[in-house]
């Protein structure tokens, strides 16, 4: 039942978050925690729009075929799991605002209500050079979020990890933070154009 129920979670939530380009074709990957170091995640060639039982792996620590045909991000998602025993959902989001805000920003600090109160500074982890980005991601994201106890990390260029107790936690906390990230653009631009 914990599975139904999981996999039920994840398809809603990633159509919520593909509605709102948080998550593509190309980019993204949702998944949830069974038990122990047992999870789903999708598939590497999931739609996020629509996604079924059949664009789902389950899959444990040990390394089987069902990994080959899992998500890119599995083994990241994986430590997660492994390391940070609150983590019940994870997901890697693109959100268009915020990853191009942290392209120019050491840290995103909201000035809006919703985004101050849910997070006051975020710093931007700069993964400094992406040609061994996948190579160093799946222990260098636990070990941020462990080492600066919490939940989201923003790397610069790349995108957000978070993970919660709830799929719907992770959405809502990556929609308030692309909001944020939104209006201090917005808010940029038009500086910019006053001035």
């Amino acid at each position: 039942m914990e599975i139904k129920n999981s996999a039920q979670a994840l398809k809603k939530v990633s159509l919520a978050m593909f509605r709102k380009n948080f998550i593509g074709v190309f980019h993204g990957s949702i998944s949830a925690r069974i038990e122990g170091n047992q999870f789903l995640i999708n598939k590497q060639n999931a739609i996020f729009d629509d996604l079924q039982d059949s664009d789902l792996a389950l899959l444990t620590s040990k390394q089987d075929y069902r990994w080959n045909e899992a998500s890119l991000d599995a083994y990241i998602h994986l430590n997660i799991y492994k390391n940070i025993n609150e983590a019940k959902f994870v997901c890697y989001a693109m959100p268009h605002y915020t990853t191009a805000y942290s392209l120019d920003h050491t840290t995103i600090v909201p000035r809006d209500y919703f985004g101050y109160m849910n997070f006051g500074k975020i710093n931007v982890h700069d993964p400094k050079q992406y040609e061994d980005w996948y190579e160093r991601a799946d222990t260098e994201i636990y070990r941020y979020l462990v080492d600066n106890h919490t939940n989201m990390i923003v790397i610069r260029g790349y995108g957000v990890y978070i993970y919660a107790r709830t799929a719907s936690q992770v959405a809502k906390q990556i929609a308030i933070l692309e909001n944020s990230a939104k209006l201090l653009m917005l808010t940029k631009e038009v500086k910019s154009i006053t001035c």
